[in-house]
């Protein structure tokens, strides 16, 4: 009788990347549905968000009550417009009565002066407030000066000359081998604080007339104090701070007073 061949079962190594292909496709669909649903979530919440954004941010709405006669625009906020014109009366006006009250002390002490007309107001500080003596680095008085100057001019569009004035007591250093120079430097270092207080650059200008414009007699101590001096030119427009100095080109000589105010209500303090 012959025997029966026993044939060995082939053993199956590979089952469990059967297990593994189910795995992962079960991984698959899972992180499928785990996107859509963020997806639905986010779109919904990017909707809401906006929505309660414009609404918050809209202005205010109020409902328009029908007119009866004859309606006049409403507004809420002052007119500004003749504060805001350099060319305006009051905007000098307005810049001199604001120096006044934030400089008082200072007035008091004839140490600052405020003058013009209704084409220019003048801003006159005695150098020593500002520099020491034959110098044109700005001392630690002169910043807080010059800030509260600088947060009076910013909000307007007039032009502003800057004006420096010494004795005529000769100086020759290296960096300053005349008055010309210091009183050019003393002019630019005003500028460039202004400038860096917020007033716009391209309204500010600086020249130093040295020696040669006194208000007082450099034959005394208080004299050649008084001729040293910076003085901010505060123009109606530009055609006038081209054409008009300060008061102190329209004396003729040493001792005369500065120029009275004119009836525009700017006098001098």
């Amino acid at each position: 009788m012959a025997r029966r061949r026993h044939h060995e079962e082939h053993e199956n190594h590979e089952r469990w990347l059967v297990s593994y292909a189910d795995f992962i496709t079960l991984l698959f669909a899972f992180f499928v549905v785990m996107y859509s649903i963020s997806s639905i979530n986010e779109g919904k919440y990017k909707i809401l968000s906006e929505s309660l954004t414009g609404v918050f941010n809209q202005p205010d709405r109020s409902i328009k009550p029908i007119p009866v006669g004859e309606e006049r625009p409403r507004t809420s906020e002052p007119d500004n417009t003749a504060l805001d014109d350099p060319s305006s009366d009051s905007t000098l006006q307005n810049i001199a009565s604001s120096v006044r009250e934030a400089f008082g002390e200072l007035i008091q002490s004839d140490q600052l002066t405020v003058r013009g007309n209704e084409m220019w107001i003048e801003i006159e500080l005695s150098s020593s407030l500002l520099f020491p003596s034959g110098d044109a680095i700005p001392n630690n008085q002169a910043f807080d000066i010059i800030e509260k100057v600088a947060k009076i001019l910013a909000p307007y569009q007039n032009p502003v000359k800057v004006e420096g004035f010494t004795d005529n007591l000769p100086i020759q250093t290296a960096q300053y081998p005349t008055n010309w120079e210091l009183s050019s430097a003393r002019a630019s270092s005003i500028v460039r604080m202004l400038a860096m207080d917020g007033v716009d650059p391209s309204r500010l200008a600086a020249v130093g007339y040295g020696e040669f414009q006194p208000v007082a007699d450099n034959a005394t101590a208080e004299g050649r104090g008084r001729n040293r001096r910076v003085v901010l030119v505060i123009s109606r427009n530009l055609d006038t701070r081209r054409s008009a100095g300060s008061a102190a080109t329209q004396q003729s000589g040493a001792g005369t007073q500065p120029a009275p105010a004119s009836a525009s209500g700017v006098p001098q303090s």
